[in-house]
């Protein structure tokens, strides 16, 4: 038996190398997300009764929220963890359950590359408007949208290749 990979496993390999490696950051920069959020709203409270409110604060908390759950979409996908009905899927064997997981990760594949494309018009769009609080150029915070809908593509593209490679 060869030792060697043949090109259609190294690229699977790599694919699933690269999209691990993508989830890790995510979920560390989710739980920063999280810490931030927490950290902010806090202050928030504090400054509200003690001091003077932080006008900032609302509209910081409120990007930092979209974003988690925007993040927390990804590790859901990369874990298989999203909502899913799976009544028939649970129901079908070998090539028949194969060609249904390729539909549905085709469908999600066409949904999250429209969600990348549009968050880039978005982007674009929107570049030179300023957030009202933080004063931030509105590129920054739809920055999101494209950002999720790639990570997301990458981890159904490498789910794929593991329906077909036999590691689903």
């Amino acid at each position: 038996m060869s030792l060697e990979k043949t090109g259609k496993e190294v690229r699977a390999s790599f694919l699933h190398s690269f999209s691990d490696t993508v989830n890790q950051a995510v979920e560390a920069v989710l739980f920063g997300t999280l810490v931030v959020m927490v950290l902010v709203t806090v202050a928030q409270v504090v400054f509200r009764f003690f001091f003077t409110a932080l006008t900032w604060s609302e509209e910081l908390s409120c990007f930092l929220l979209v974003f988690a759950s925007l993040l927390g979409t990804t590790v859901a996908f990369k874990k298989g963890n999203h909502i899913a009905v799976t009544v028939i899927l649970d129901r079908l064997k070998g090539t028949s359950k194969k060609l249904l997981q390729t539909l549905i990760a085709l469908i999600g594949i066409a949904f999250f590359a429209i969600v990348g494309w549009y968050g880039v018009v978005l982007m674009k769009s929107e570049a030179t408007q300023l957030t009202p609080a933080l004063q931030i150029p509105m590129l920054w915070v739809y920055l999101m949208y494209p950002l999720n809908g790639g990570i997301i593509l990458v981890h159904l593209l490498d789910s794929l290749l593991a329906v077909w490679g036999g590691k689903a």
